[in-house]
Order: structure tokens, then sequence, then C-alpha cells
């Protein structure tokens, strides 16, 4: 049974007996997501390592590999010898 299955008999079962509505799946990822990287960067501090996003190093990476490499690696376009 998917998630959206047993939502619509949660919701139907509680429409039945008068109860408050279930919440939606997924409705707290995000809020889950955001406090897991928050503890992170807490544990971080702790253990006397920078705080940084999450992404600061991946982003940092792809962006030194373009400059290292510049159009050398760039794909030639089948048309490119159409062009003048």
């Amino acid at each position: 049974m998917t998630a959206i299955e047993q939502y619509l008999i949660d919701t139907y079962r509680a429409s039945q007996h008068g109860a408050p509505m279930p919440p939606p799946p997924g409705r707290d990822d995000v809020a889950v997501v955001r406090a897991a990287r928050t503890y992170e960067q807490f544990r971080a501090v702790l253990d006397g390592r920078p705080a940084r996003h999450p992404w600061h190093a991946a982003l940092h990476r792809l962006l030194t590999r373009a400059g290292e490499h510049g159009r050398r690696h760039r794909p030639q376009s089948k048309f490119g010898a159409l062009r003048s």
C-alpha cells in the first residue's frame, strides 16, 4: 500500500469518526531535512569544524574544476564545421 492510499484510508476513517484529519504525506519532509542540516552544523561547531552550508564544498569543487579545464574539454557540436 502506498503512502497516498494509506492517507486516503486514514482521512476516510477520520471523517467517519469526527476526528481531526491526518497530515498529508510528505508535508514535513523539508522541515526534517532542514533540522538535520541544522543539527550537523551545530555538531560541527561543537567539534571545532567550520559550520558551512553542506553544498558549499560541492559548489566550490564544481566551480574550480570548470576554471581549471576551461574550454579545452567542451564537447564539439556536430554542426561545428558548418559555422564560419
